[in-house]
């Protein structure tokens, strides 16, 4: 239902052009997760035939290694009243692909565009019409996936002036990872001649699944993402394959040169020392890991977000030691078996914090961040949100209140239409841009009252001539006390008039009456009721109110 509407908001703003391949073939339409290189969908629809019952002989989960909830602050407001929003700020961007803003106190926020360039948005000035850089000399931007995808500055981008760019490169689809070095932090523009590769990786053979993501965890090194070399099935068997950069979170030191490379391995890299490894390798079993991100403001952990074959897509959380992370593929699609031999006996794999199913709930999930800002600190401190591709729904995840503890999650609102990509401004603050609108929209988290369960019960105990007593019941049927408690209703028809209450202090406004707790009942625990009456008039029929309103909430 949720990608039946997606749909349908496609027509709305007039991206028809697009609307036939995608219906087609079932394709995201992004410079992201999707299609093998002859059109066929591969998240989209399908998957593995009976993946869903095939068994877990062998399988061992390593869920319990999952980051517990120690060193994150919980926010104030539970999940089911937690609310976001999103407001347009910019427009008239080139299918956009990744938000970064650079600690540098100038406020900007750098987006790139599948193309090939950098622009840039400050919330004073909107967005710049000169790109800040333009690569598309050099961008193979064949086929949906391919493009400029990740952007990251150095964290002490005021000193070094160093930014790093993911893409696919001319002209077999390589992917690469380049740095630039500017002269100051605020040349404009960045000279394209000032590009130094420091990491290719060959992906001729299909054009999607080339990841991309790029950033600097808490560790100071820098991790980025790579697909597992594209198609579907994990046709080059690379998920597995420790032999191969594919299917990978790589994590390098950039500030050093070793070996005649213009990065060096850190010593406490997983796989250093295992026989015909690629020392690079932080975690491996990953499809297509579009996006991730460490929480920074918080205990440094690394959530990723990884995009489905065609039953699952799912969000992992590892902790910021935990390198060498099995997350599955392909021997595994979220929470499923996909392909048994690919699976080992005796091998560990990370179970995810939240899956949800392609095709029924979205396409292709795309990771976002755990909120460390200050405008909405008590409201969405330690929640991490993710949205989709194709159902713009957003995706709340919290980790569990105590170690061990089960993790929260929630699906709440759509955001908008076609998202690609997550970012964070310099305070922490959360955006996002979409594809084919070639927008920027601020996020916004807000709350709503908490569900009342309970129910009200009014009988009516005696009745003469001109006057009336009626009792009214308050039970609690939920989990959480009531304390304190105002009951409402309305006196439809029958001309009532509340006067006298007992149990309770009360007033009446035209036809709505108002009951407050007296000061010796204001608590309800869960399951417990109380009582309280009223003498009233009445002027022929006496019926009981249809509805009533318990702290301003429907109640049964």
């Amino acid at each position: 239902m949720l990608r039946r509407l997606s749909l349908g908001r496609f027509c709305a703003v007039g991206a028809v052009a697009v609307l036939g391949p995608i219906l087609a073939l079932g394709t995201p339409a992004a410079g992201q997760p999707g299609a093998d290189s002859a059109g066929r969908s591969d998240s989209n629809a399908g998957g593995q035939p009976g993946a869903a019952s095939a068994s877990w002989s062998g399988v061992e989960l390593a869920g319990d290694s999952r980051p517990g909830a120690s060193a994150v602050a919980a926010a104030a407001v539970p999940l089911d009243q937690l609310t976001v929003s999103t407001t347009q700020v910019a427009f008239g961007l080139q299918r956009p692909t990744a938000i970064f803003a650079p600690d540098d106190g100038s406020g900007r926020l750098l987006i790139t565009e599948k193309q090939g360039r950098i622009r840039v948005y400050h919330p004073d000035t909107g967005l710049a019409a000169e790109p800040l850089l333009d690569i598309t000399d050099r961008v193979d931007v064949s086929g949906n996936e391919r493009g400029l995808l990740g952007l990251v500055a150095t964290p002490d981008f005021a000193e070094t002036r160093t930014l790093y760019l993911t893409y696919t490169a001319l002209p077999d689809g390589a992917v690469t990872l380049a740095r630039f070095t500017l002269d100051s932090a605020d040349q404009t523009p960045v000279p394209a001649d000032r590009e130094e590769v420091v990491l290719s990786q060959p992906h001729a053979e299909f054009g999607n699944h080339n990841g991309g993501h790029v950033s600097f965890g808490p560790d100071g090194h820098l991790y980025w993402s790579i697909g597992d070399g594209g198609g579907a099935d994990d046709v080059l068997d690379s998920g597995q394959n420790l032999g191969t950069l594919l299917g990978k979170i790589l994590r390098l030191d950039v500030s050093r040169s070793c070996d005649g490379r213009p990065y060096c391995v850190p010593a406490d890299n997983p796989f250093v020392d295992t026989a015909d490894a690629r020392p690079e390798i932080w975690a491996y079993g990953l499809r297509n890991p579009w996006k991730f991100a460490h929480d920074l403001g918080g205990d440094g952990s690394l959530w990723i977000a990884d995009v489905g074959q065609g039953t699952y897509e799912e969000i992992n959380h590892l902790s910021a030691g935990q390198g060498g992370a099995n997350l599955g593929w392909s021997c595994r699609e979220g929470p499923v078996v996909f392909d048994p031999d690919r699976c080992e006996d005796g091998a560990s794999y990370v179970e995810p914090v939240h899956t949800y199913r392609t095709s029924t709930d979205g396409c292709a999930v795309i990771g976002g961040y755990v909120y460390r800002g200050q405008e909405y600190a008590d409201l969405a401190t330690g929640t991490y949100l993710a949205t989709d591709y194709c159902s713009g729904t957003a995706f709340v995840v919290r980790p569990p209140a105590s170690p061990g503890g089960a993790y929260q999650t929630r699906a709440l609102t759509e955001l908008t239409i076609q998202p690609t990509s997550l970012g964070q401004d310099a305070n922490g603050e959360l955006y996002l841009v979409n594809d084919l609108p070639g927008q920027l929209h601020r996020i916004s988290f807000g709350s709503t009252a908490p569900p009342v369960a309970c129910t009200v019960g009014y009988r009516v105990d005696q009745q003469w001539g001109t006057g009336f007593t009626a009792t009214i019941t308050i039970t609690n049927t939920g989990t959480e006390p009531i304390g304190g408690w105002t009951v409402n209703w309305t006196y439809l028809t029958g001309g009532q008039r509340a006067g006298t209450f007992w149990n309770a202090s009360g007033s009446q406004q035209g036809a709505v009456v108002t009951a407050r707790n007296a000061s010796w009942n204001p608590d309800i625990p869960p399951g417990g009721s109380v009582q309280f009456g009223l003498l009233g008039t009445h002027t022929g029929a006496n019926p009981a109110p249809t509805g009533f309103l318990l702290n301003n909430l429907p109640c049964g």
